[in-house]
């Protein structure tokens, strides 16, 4: 991420760096962590998983409804965003 300056230009992405060791600042992304963990354990090789199995579990994230997007699934919120 040592080009965070550029995306912020180049995207106007506003750009927000937790403090280390600090999962509560992170709550959207610890949580994904969790769901993730339902499909492959902490310590899991990636590397022994087909792409086909991999996409597939993104795909069954991506159409699971959200809290945080108003119960909208990860994949109908970029579709709206797109749009």
């Amino acid at each position: 991420m040592a080009q965070h300056d550029r995306l912020k230009i180049d995207a106007g992405v506003q750009v927000y760096f937790c403090d280390p060791q600090s999962p509560w600042q992170r709550g959207t992304n610890e949580n994904t962590n969790g769901l993730l963990r339902q499909y492959f354990p902490k310590g899991t090789d990636l590397s022994v998983h087909s792409a086909d199995e991999i996409a597939a579990v993104a795909a069954a994230l991506n159409a699971r409804p959200r809290k945080t997007l108003g119960w909208k699934t990860p994949a109908e919120t970029l579709d709206e965003l797109l749009s």
